[in-house]
């Protein structure tokens, strides 16, 4: 289910942004309090405009198991402005269909709600599970899209990046 953030989702967030195998591909982990900070901007994003990354919760056991939604990037690029889906969830839940099943519903949801024509996504080169839930949302690669990251340092082995894009008219939900 996603839902709104709670204060006691920032607990398990903050462990789960601390797993060095979850954050293999963002520069660092995230201590604490930057965890915290995270999770209280998109508490106040979903309170004010209704959408943003949702925390996501397990229906049987009501246990908090990570993100997932649509936000801005906060970078320029040739794709941008845009909408993107993304999710981070805890490494124990990989591979249990939850990045797809959520990630669908946030797309009907920027196409229904918000009236959305297209839904990007995007990760580093080597992310390999992250690009096959991208495929899995019917979402399509142009190399040519593909881009280095703007706030990594030109050297950055996570630089290099492929850009993901879904069209309202070519989305099945």
């Amino acid at each position: 289910m996603l839902r709104r953030w709670r204060k006691a989702d920032f607990e398990p967030f903050a462990v789960l942004n601390a797993d060095p195998e979850v954050m293999r591909y963002f520069p660092s982990s995230l201590p604490r309090e930057e965890s915290d900070a995270l999770a209280e901007r998109e508490q106040s994003r979903i309170v004010e405009r209704g959408w943003g990354l949702w925390a996501v919760e397990l229906i049987q056991s009501k246990a908090f198991i990570g993100f997932i939604g649509l936000a801005e990037p906060r970078f320029e690029a040739h794709f941008t402005p845009a909408v993107e889906v993304g999710w981070r969830l805890a490494r124990q839940h990989w591979g249990s269909g939850y990045a797809p099943e959520g990630a669908r519903a946030a797309i009907a949801f920027g196409f229904d709600h918000l009236g959305l024509e297209e839904v990007v996504s995007f990760t580093t080169v080597g992310n390999v599970r992250s690009r096959r839930v991208m495929e899995r949302l019917g979402m399509t690669r142009d190399p040519a899209d593909d881009f280095e990251h703007p706030l990594l340092p030109r050297d950055h082995p996570l630089r290099p990046f492929v850009l993901y894009r879904v069209r309202r008219e070519e989305f099945g939900q």
